[in-house]
């Protein structure tokens, strides 16, 4: 089959040619017209509990994070309950069976927290995690001064009073996640885009 296939091509090199240039306009035309979706987010549905408390690992695992676990423990449709502890902090995974709604996930773990946050030890912060994941990342960018008039601080100022609610408008579906405490910062959403304000980029 194959030997056939590179003797027809052999002696059809007119033919070969016509379909490759056809193939290759087919794909640019494919490229531009397209729309393309971002990376699916295939993660199951989870709600992160962070919680904070500036304590030994040993503490938090034992009047923190076991209690938050144990707790959880009767909300329908949850498949497992993961905890870590660590110095100052507690991270509880909760995972949903597939197909549960996430808002419906995390308001049953927010009703079932209310619960217990009362019998948490004094000082504890307790909060939810976003309600994105890393597999949604649809655009990553760094805003840098290229005119060196500002340092990180300014850059970082700009980023969280001005910039973010601009890509945070209600005309977009976008969710944006600072990272670090450079002027670094992650775009959730749906579309990408690339600004230019003066000398400040973003790329």
């Amino acid at each position: 089959m194959i030997e056939k296939l590179i003797d027809i091509c052999a002696r059809q090199k007119f033919l070969v040619l016509i379909f490759v240039a056809v193939a290759i306009v087919a794909s640019i035309w494919s490229v531009k017209n397209i729309p393309l979706d971002a990376i699916p987010d295939l993660s199951d549905t989870q709600v992160i509990i962070y919680s904070k408390w500036d304590r030994s690992p040993d503490l938090i695992e034992d009047q923190v994070t076991y209690p938050i676990v144990s707790s959880l423990l009767g909300v329908p449709g949850v498949k497992a309950i993961r905890g870590f502890s660590d110095f100052g902090f507690s991270y509880v995974y909760v995972i949903f069976k597939d197909g549960t709604d996430l808002y419906w996930a995390r308001s049953r773990v927010l009703e079932y927290l209310s619960k217990i946050s009362s019998s948490l030890p004094e000082g504890v912060k307790t909060e939810l995690g976003p309600d994105a994941t890393g597999v949604g990342w649809v655009f990553q960018y760094a805003l840098v001064d290229t005119s060196g008039k500002h340092d990180l601080a300014e850059l970082r100022s700009f980023q969280d009073w001005h910039l973010k609610y601009w890509l945070q408008s209600p005309e977009s579906d976008y969710t944006c996640a600072p990272k670090c405490d450079t002027a670094r910062s992650t775009l959730l959403g749906k579309k990408p885009c690339i600004f230019q304000k003066e000398r400040c980029l973003l790329f």
